[in-house]
């Protein structure tokens, strides 16, 4: 059974359609260049994570569970990669910040112990979820294709989400104010990434 996410005050926000010729076009980049630097950094929060659980006695169920995310990601990264080859849609230039980034969130929450990796999960795919519903929201009409593709990742970052709370992130000491911290730098990391 799905675990409803924490109750959130961010309304669903989705941009106004732009005029003027090209408009949609940009709109579009902006999202592939959103999505796959989001794809890009959860790839590198759960390979992190993974290393520093993998050969530890004790660790190996939480070790396989971040590989398993890790892959699942890795799939979605693999999308937008191609996505934006084929539209010719560079990726944000902050990739080099957001790789350290997330490195440095996945090992840091990894050593706090096996609650706090997961809070990082249920923290990071909660905004990943919201940011995708509105997504989906905006191009259901005119581009339903896209819609279809990222109604599938979003379900599998649920399945992540619920994985995290049934494994007792919300029981992590201090688990509202890390939470916090982590979903801000999210959203801020969605704003940069759709503009450079």
């Amino acid at each position: 059974m799905p675990v409803p996410p924490e109750t959130d005050t961010v309304d669903r926000h989705i941009p106004l359609p732009r005029p003027g010729r090209g408009a949609a076009r940009a709109r579009r980049a902006e999202i592939l260049r959103v999505d796959h630097a989001g794809e890009y950094a959860a790839v590198h929060i759960y390979r992190a994570q993974q290393a520093v659980f993998r050969g530890r006695v004790g660790h190996e169920t939480i070790a396989a569970d971040m590989e398993e995310m890790r892959e699942q990601e890795a799939v979605h990264l693999a999308r937008f990669d191609t996505l934006l080859q084929t539209e010719r849609v560079r990726p944000t230039v902050m990739t080099p910040v957001w790789r350290l980034a997330a490195l440095a969130l996945g090992t840091g929450t990894a050593l706090m112990g096996e609650k706090a990796a997961h809070a990082c999960t249920e923290a990071v795919e909660s905004v990943i979820e919201q940011h995708y519903a509105d997504q989906i929201s905006e191009l259901t009409d005119h581009d339903p294709a896209l819609a279809a593709e990222l109604t599938r990742f979003r379900d599998e970052e649920l399945t992540h989400h619920d994985h995290a709370v049934e494994h007792g992130s919300r029981e992590t000491p201090g688990h509202r104010l890390l939470s916090a911290v982590i979903k801000a730098g999210c959203r801020v990391a969605i704003k940069v990434s759709e503009k450079v």
